[in-house]
């Protein structure tokens, strides 16, 4: 008994002993579970569709192996000489290379999304002249008193006048009178007398803008679809209701591009929809709405026109759209920017909203490269990122998109450094689930670069910066996993005044497009943007709402409540339109308590119908709720009033975002500035344990906090480029995050390098030996014209210095490291700042390791040097950032390796 006692205690004092060490050092990670949803994605051009089954595979497990979690397929145009392997879309042979991308993409545990047609905007050969893009065309003709007008009515100055249908003839006369004269016409003659007055005949077409698909595959070209029809939609997907077949639920989502259907600004039922929805015939208003004078009547009837085009596409393409997918257990994903409707209630309608950034942003961080050859001017404002992000908050819909990384920098330019900081902005801004823009289909026996699209940046094996690019991918994915953690949490609401624009003259222009690249017509400056920046620059979570989602609100145990969450205050900006059923419905809220603030009021109803009777409602009901409707002369109170209370970590220079997870929270914080911050930050959030999360390494650890009344304040050393994760918890579960601080100036390393050439081409240049650090492309002809992989060897003795710890800077590096100490990896250095910490040196000799990769462009400069012609595609071929003819020949080599110096830093742990 005595033994079987004794084990008994041994065997409990082991599984004691295993159970501490599990619970001390084994503990789940704070990092979620990964998914393919987590990871970015790429748009995926197939050239021509001349794709083949053992490319596809070995195409789609190279993405796989980069960190590459699905794939958009978009046909476009082909390459030349492959013509006879162009494959028609949506033929039976594109159809089998869909469904053998989905299966092995799914053996790779990726997914997959199509574009509903090829190239963009959405139109096909299947799309009739009847279906296609309509815009408002109108002929006129004068008409002198007693004479009679005898003539053919044909759209004669239309190029496409053959297609046009004639819908109306209307005569307008000097003395403001208005005859419908369409019941006159037998056929399109018209046989009149004009009597009393002078007239002006307007002959009213359906008129075709004539615009063919974009990039268009073969198989795909035709005309562009008319999308304030659901009776053309329908007809479009025609063909896909009997290809994709068998593919529901295998499909993720099916995608539309940004709005780019240019000049369409009518329809051919259009006057219905306008009467029945606008509560008059707008025919009789014709002169008023085309006129380009700036006057009250001429652009409240331009309003309602434009709200009207605003509605059709929200309700006869979008929301159709979404639904047909959803019998098809696809989801959608829509960039709704560059139309003329309401962006909130567009990106709303899908299931995914999709945002995109164009061109190269400016940042402070020391050692970001921008060269001002290489770039164009980006366009990535935060407020325009956020239509996207609000939309989804605000109805629920888990994900919000992002095109991201076009014409980053010129083709074969871009550094992964120079992704870093752009993709952070949308990360910023609520984007949660990146695509690339994007990778080419390329078989393996295309000679390098292999096929490329006209735009940068190319993702793909050829490119050098695929080397490196699995940590860019791992960076992206680790920051979407928690970022598609538990909900967003954005306190604050912003009315967005849309009639404030649709009410205005616009500079004529009839059609007004809310586009990402011409924000100062309709965005910068105006009262609702500079709210925006205000509230966000101050910190507080904003989201946009519309008058759609303000007619949804309801108010309920302190918080207003909408499909996709729930919000403390909403804040109106100054603006001079607003529908009567928004007003009444804000003064409802506020009448049950919910904290609406003012900056200003409206003075007006939008629109033209009975708008004088409306305007004195307006009146009527602003003074009748004077005490309601007083405007703010501080919203910052206000809004404490309210509980709303801004993160104050902004005064130190760091941007956040902030997600609610299980009664915690979730920071997401970037230092973009030119300064290391080392403080303790304070976050909004009371009496907490904080645990920092790196999401370039997947390091944690619990930080050092002060809980104070209302605010933790978090111990924090970020450098310049660097971000963390900071996620709040009620007790401490891990180990505690390690600080270092530098005990002494940092030691260069000198002494001679040696350098081997791995991988890469031409060819691999002769290994050299160098005491200072200097381009490679000044060692020789072949190292000036190589891209690829060269490893740096450098033997040095280890500092006479105590040390808890080493921190490496590599300085100047072209353009992304690997890392080994006395032969142990240590890690993957490929953004500002390239420093990583090494651990302990050896005493005596230590032996440091670097391989760097450069980028492909003296490679592509000396192919063209050469006169090797690669660009051998067809429509646009190849243009530079500028969209001027790509030519190599006029770069200079670009800057290649280590360029240093190179240092060591002794470190101490600190408290």
């Amino acid at each position: 008994m005595k033994i079987k006692f004794k084990h008994a205690l041994l065997f409990l004092a082991f599984i004691s002993f295993f159970t501490c060490k599990v619970n001390d050092q084994d503990k789940a990670s704070p990092w979620p579970e990964q998914s393919n949803v987590n990871k970015p994605w790429t748009r995926w051009w197939w050239m021509g569709s001349a794709v083949d089954k053992p490319n596809i595979k070995s195409s789609l497990i190279d993405f796989h192996k980069a960190g590459i979690g699905g794939v958009e397929i978009t046909p476009i145009y082909g390459v030349k000489g492959q013509e006879d392997n162009f494959i028609d879309y949506l033929s039976p042979k594109w159809v089998d290379m869909l469904n053998y991308t989905i299966t092995v993409a799914d053996s790779l545990d990726m997914q997959v999304d199509m574009v509903l047609g090829t190239g963009w905007p959405y139109g096909g050969p299947q799309v009739t002249a009847n279906n296609a893009a309509t815009k408002l065309l109108v002929e006129t003709y004068e008409v002198k008193k007693d004479e009679t007008f005898n003539k053919e009515i044909i759209a004669q100055n239309d190029k496409n006048k053959d297609i046009a249908q004639l819908l109306n003839v209307l005569a307008y006369g000097s003395d403001s009178s208005y005859v419908d004269l369409t019941s006159n016409l037998k056929g399109n003659h018209l046989e009149w007398k004009a009597t009393n007055t002078n007239y002006t005949i307007y002959a009213v077409f359906a008129g075709k803008t004539g615009q063919q698909v974009k990039r268009a595959a073969p198989g795909g070209s035709g005309f562009t679809l008319d999308h304030y029809s659901s009776e053309a939609l329908f007809t479009y997907t025609e063909p896909f209701n009997k290809a994709l077949k068998g593919f529901e639920g295998r499909l993720r989502a099916i995608f539309n591009d940004s709005y780019e259907v240019y000049g369409t600004d009518f329809t051919p039922l259009f006057f219905g929809e306008f009467e029945s929805r606008r509560g008059y015939d707008l025919r009789p208003y014709l002169p008023q709405l085309l006129d380009n004078e700036d006057t009250e009547i001429g652009n409240r009837i331009k309003s309602d026109y434009r709200e009207t085009i605003s509605d059709l596409l929200l309700n006869k393409f979008d929301i159709p759209w979404t639904n047909w997918a959803h019998f098809k257990n696809f989801k959608t994903k829509l960039q709704a920017h560059g139309s003329p409707g309401n962006l909130i209630d567009l990106y709303a309608s899908a299931d995914i909203p999709e945002c995109e950034t164009f061109g190269s942003m400016p940042y402070d961080i020391p050692g970001f490269r921008r060269e001002q050859e290489d770039i164009r001017e980006g366009d990535a404002d935060p407020v325009m990122l956020k239509f996207s992000s609000s939309a989804a908050h605000i109805s629920g819909k888990p994900l919000t998109s992002s095109e991201t990384f076009t014409w980053l920098r010129d083709h074969f330019k871009t550094a992964l450094s120079q992704c870093k900081p752009e993709v952070e902005d949308l990360f910023l801004n609520g984007i949660n689930h990146v695509f690339l823009h994007g990778s080419t289909y390329s078989p393996k026996q295309a000679e390098w670069p292999g096929w490329k699209f006209y735009a940068s940046v190319n993702f793909n094996p050829t490119n050098t910066i695929w080397e490196d690019v699995p940590s860019l991918f791992s960076y992206i994915a680790n920051c979407q996993s928690m970022l598609q953690s538990g909900k967003p949490d954005n306190e604050t609401l912003l009315y967005w005044p849309i009639y404030d624009t649709w009410g205005k003259n616009l500079g004529g222009n009839l059609f007004f497009q809310f586009k990402i690249h011409s924000l100062d017509e309709w965005l910068h400056d105006t009262p609702f943007y500079n709210t925006t920046k205000k509230l966000m620059d101050n910190g507080y979570g904003v989201d946009f709402i519309s008058d759609n989602f303000i007619a949804q609100a309801t108010f309920k145990d302190g918080l207003i409540m909408l499909p996709g969450g729930n919000y403390k205050s909403l804040v109106i900006p100054n603006c001079e339109k607003m529908p009567m059923a928004t007003l009444e419905k804000l003064i409802a809220l506020k009448k049950s308590g919910a904290p609406i603030i003012f900056e200003g009021l409206p003075n007006s109803v939008p629109g033209f119908y009975n708008y004088e009777a409306k305007n004195s409602k307006l009146s009527q009901v602003i003074s009748e709720n004077s005490g309601l409707l007083s405007l703010t002369s501080n919203v910052f109170k206000d809004l404490e009033t309210a509980k709303v209370y801004p993160e104050t970590l902004v005064k130190t220079g760091l941007k956040f975002i902030k997600r609610a997870i299980d009664g915690e929270k979730i920071y997401y914080i970037v230092n973009h500035t030119s300064q290391i911050i080392d403080d303790y930050i304070p976050l909004a959030i009371e009496n907490k344990e904080v645990i920092i999360l790196d999401p370039l390494t997947k390091k944690y650890g619990n930080a050092l906090v002060k809980k104070e009344t209302n605010a933790t304040l978090v111990k924090l050393r970020i450098e310049p480029g660097q971000s963390f994760i900071l996620k709040t918890e009620n007790t401490k579960s891990y180990q505690n995050w390690n600080y270092f601080k530098a005990s002494e100036n940092p030691i260069e390393l000198k002494g001679d390098w040696q350098i081997s050439f791995e991988k890469g081409g031409p060819e691999l240049p002769p290994s050299a030996k160098i005491n200072t650090l200097q381009s490679w492309t000044t060692l020789s002809p072949e190292a000036e014209a190589f891209s690829g992989t060269a490893l740096y060897t450098l033997k040095f003795n280890a500092p006479n210095v105590e040390a808890d710890n080493w921190k490496l800077n590599l300085g100047d590096v072209r353009e992304s490291a690997k890392v080994w100490l006395n032969g142990n990896y240590i890690g993957n250095l490929w953004s500002v700042p390239f420093s990583i910490n090494l651990g302990q040196l050896k005493k005596g000799e230590n032996e440091l390791k670097v391989q760097v990769t450069n980028l492909a462009a003296n490679r592509i400069r000396a192919k063209e040097l050469r006169g090797e012609e690669w660009k051998i595609f067809y429509e646009i071929n190849m243009v530079d950032k500028d969209y001027n003819k790509f030519d190599a020949t006029k770069w200079q080599p670009m800057p290649s390796g280590l360029l240093g110096p190179i240092s060591i830093t002794p470190l101490k742990e600190t408290e």
